[in-house]
């Protein structure tokens, strides 16, 4: 599995909320478009702190282990792989999610006759907020579990991804 490059993820966030522009203003010539959940930037944000937290403690545990400290736990290689997955899927959602409330929320920005609609654009504000935090977090994860590379093969790596 190749390391996340933010350039697509910026791509991906940039065409979803093109897209998400262009369908609440279609959305809007026939009705009223779904509302923005109060819980969607906490939700994000809990996310990221899981992100985070599973990436400082591996890297942690890691560096233990390099120093070769006698009180180092070991870190089961299924572990690491589901924390890459999870960073690696975490990523691309948060870019999605970022690209939906960003369209939705420029919108909705440019569009501030009322109440509802202020209120609206802040969720969709905090949902963005919350979106590029995770987006962090789940780089910083998938950069922690990198495996490092092995001078001692040919070519100089294991086959993983090059730091």
């Amino acid at each position: 599995m190749k390391p996340t490059r933010p350039a697509i993820l910026l791509g991906l966030a940039l065409a979803t909320g093109a897209l998400s522009y262009g369908a609440v203003d279609l959305w809007l010539t026939r009705g009223t478009p779904p509302g923005v959940p109060v819980l969607a930037p906490f939700v994000l944000l809990l996310l990221a702190v899981v992100a985070l937290s599973t990436g400082l403690s591996l890297r942690t545990r890691f560096k233990a282990q390099r120093e070769r400290r006698r009180d180092a736990r070991p870190v089961d290689p299924l572990t690491a792989a589901r924390a890459v997955v999870f960073a690696k899927a975490s990523s691309l959602v948060a870019a999605l999610i970022a690209g939906l409330y960003g369209g939705y929320g420029l919108y909705l920005w440019m569009h501030l006759d009322n109440d509802a609609r202020r209120e609206q654009a802040a969720r969709c504000g905090f949902s963005v907020a919350a979106a590029v935090l995770l987006i962090l977090a789940a780089l910083f994860l998938e950069k922690v579990c990198r495996v490092p590379e092995d001078p001692d093969e040919p070519g100089g790596t294991t086959g993983a991804a090059p730091r």
